[in-house]
């Protein structure tokens, strides 16, 4: 008879466990997959500062009702009591922790997942370092104080050595040292520290990777003794199979081209389309973190392990299955209320995608909403283009580059793990179907981000239908006014306007023949 025992799930018996960054979005699924799969863990500890009025009992109400928690509520409403929220902000000195509940987590906290972070690319410096550096410093000089230690298992990012092409699992030299930039950040004026930004971080393209990049050479440098362990994940994406497939809560990264490229309003981007576009599901990021902490807290291993959470060695997809597939999904399954009908390309050209920008993007929103102000409407799609193109222009750097990740850690951890952990806590993503994949990760930006209903679909595709129709008029209407406005420049030329003319309204016969949505 086949053993339905779990070493992972069984080393969770009875341990409490402390996470920062639940409210964020692998931080959701970090906390219900420890519910879901480890149901006899003692208690988690939520690490939330008060936000907009809201205490930190009030957000972890809210963080409750994502969709995610769904199946818990339903099958396991008891197991929601473990969580206990912890008032604490990451920004502040000992993390804004009561003295209280500082002894609750010392005297019991054995594992702690830290995810806490800013990810906004373009973050002030101060912030991050704030954030990303102080905020991992402040939480390793608690764990020292933990008595039950047994992993402490940090959050960076793959592209914290991105200034180089080929990176292996484990630490590269950093010039900078974190306690001195530290030191810069608190004694400069907030003006004068923006302006130098850029020399400071030299060799990294945003404050996110240089910080994230610091805190990993500060653990290694403050970590002696402590069970560190780091897990690298590339572009966190859409959950692949759990807890709901496709489900994602946030606009960052390909989701917003999706969202963008689905609503019409996103034409173009820079991009580098044969270049490997490093996705990985935030449910294989999850899975991974808690098989780390395990392993972690059984080997005891003498040094920092790394782990890459990345899909480019073992499974790529490259930017131009994205492109193809994203399309063909938005087209299948329409977005309600498009601006305009899903259309638009890659461009590997800087000059062209500028163009580009100006011509399909900006001067269409700033033509409509400048209708709008006339008839009495609110203008929106000016401040919409200028949003997208802030948020495009901070992935450009990772559209245009490329990256080999080796994940050999990663690899050999899948391997040791029980064969029912391997079924409970997967992360092996050379079985990922990219294809069916994109699909769900557009449904679910239909249904999570957008907010569109299943039941919305039939009107949607009727939209798209007359979108398209008004599209492929509008094409042909601005290619007649240019070749009449070449070709009528000389009388002598008349005669080859009328012929193109003639092949133009065939064309429109065409064009305008029934078109089938499926």
């Amino acid at each position: 008879m086949a053993s339905n025992s779990s070493p992972i799930s069984d080393f969770f018996r009875g341990r409490h466990v402390l996470i920062t960054g639940a409210t964020g979005f692998m931080g959701k699924v970090l906390v219900e997959k420890l519910l879901r799969s480890c149901p006899n863990v003692a208690c988690i500890y939520l690490l939330i500062r008060s936000k907009q009025g809201h205490d930190v009992r009030t957000r972890v109400d809210g963080l409750l009702n994502a969709t995610i928690f769904d199946w818990l509520r339903k099958n396991q409403p008891e197991s929601l009591k473990k969580l206990v929220p912890i008032n604490g902000d990451v920004t502040q000195n000992e993390l804004g922790i009561s003295t209280l509940d500082q002894k609750t987590l010392t005297d019991n906290v054995s594992v702690v997942f830290h995810s806490a972070a800013t990810v906004k690319f373009d973050e002030a410096l101060k912030l991050s370092v704030a954030m990303n550096l102080l905020g991992t410093k402040r939480l390793m000089q608690l764990c020292r104080q933990m008595n039950k230690l047994e992993a402490f298992v940090h959050v960076s990012t793959a592209y914290c050595n991105c200034n180089r092409k080929e990176v292996e699992e484990h630490m590269y030299p950093i010039s900078s040292d974190p306690d001195k930039i530290v030191q810069c950040v608190n004694c400069l004026d907030e003006k004068l520290l923006e302006s130098i930004t850029p020399q400071i971080i030299k060799g990294w393209p945003n404050t996110y990777t240089f910080t994230k990049a610091l805190a990993e050479k500060m653990l290694l440098q403050q970590g002696e003794g402590l069970p560190i362990v780091i897990v690298r994940p590339s572009i966190v994406t859409a959950s692949w199979k759990e807890p709901i497939s496709g489900w994602v809560d946030n606009l960052n990264g390909p989701t917003g081209l999706l969202a963008g490229a689905g609503k019409g309003v996103l034409r173009t981007l820079l991009c580098h389309k044969d270049l490997i576009a490093d996705l990985v599901p935030v449910d294989i990021c999850i899975n991974l973190l808690i098989s780390t902490a395990w392993y972690t807290a059984t080997n005891r291993p003498t040094t920092i392990k790394i782990y890459h959470c990345t899909s480019g060695t073992t499974n790529p997809i490259y930017w131009k299955d994205i492109e193809a597939l994203g399309h063909e999904f938005i087209i299948k399954n329409p977005f309600s209320d498009a601006v305009w009908y899903p259309g638009g390309s890659f461009k590997s050209s800087r000059v062209f995608n500028s163009l580009c920008v100006a011509v399909f993007q900006a001067l269409p929103a700033y033509s409509i909403d400048t209708v709008a102000k006339i008839t009495g409407h609110q203008p929106k799609l000016v401040r919409i283009h200028k949003k997208l193109q802030k948020a495009v222009s901070c992935l450009e750097f990772f559209t245009t580059h490329e990256w080999h990740f080796k994940n050999t850690n990663v690899q050999r951890l899948f391997a040791e793990l029980d064969p029912n952990d391997r079924k409970t806590f997967y992360f092996d993503i050379s079985k990922l179907d990219w294809r069916k994949y994109v699909e769900s990760y557009v449904w679910g930006t239909r249904k999570f981000i957008l907010k569109d209903d299943p039941s919305t679909l039939p009107k949607a595709k009727v939209q798209l239908s007359r979108l398209y129709y008004l599209h492929r008029v509008t094409q042909a209407a601005l290619a007649v006014v240019a070749v009449r406005y070449i070709l009528m420049c000389n009388n002598s030329t008349k005669r080859l306007w009328y012929s193109a003319l003639y092949f133009l309204i065939s064309l429109m016969k065409i064009i305008t023949s029934p078109l089938k949505i499926t």
